[in-house]
């Protein structure tokens, strides 16, 4: 697990379907547009190259829904030696 920082999502809220909702709705997002649009322009500063964000809904321990970016970035493959060939190409 990585010890980075968390970054809680601005403008985003999760709720919990109400009653009578269809079972194929899972929970229901809100977006504050301008407090949700200042967050992802202010990550975009912070990284030029950001291309997407990803969002983890999770569950605090009080049971109340919330968003989270996750951080997660793929490594760099190593890149390996060249391998030497004593065959001669003629």
């Amino acid at each position: 697990m990585s010890n980075q920082e968390k970054v809680f999502v601005d403008g985003m809220i999760i709720k919990s379907k109400s009653e009578g909702t269809p079972d194929w709705v899972k929970e229901k997002i809100s977006l504050k547009l301008d407090d949700f649009g200042a967050w992802v322009a202010a990550q975009k500063k912070a990284d030029p190259s950001l291309e997407w964000i990803n969002i983890d809904i999770k569950q605090s321990q009080g049971g109340k829904l919330y968003a989270e970016r996750d951080m997660w970035k793929p490594t760099a493959p190593k890149a390996e030696p060249p391998t030497q060939s004593d065959d001669i190409p003629w």
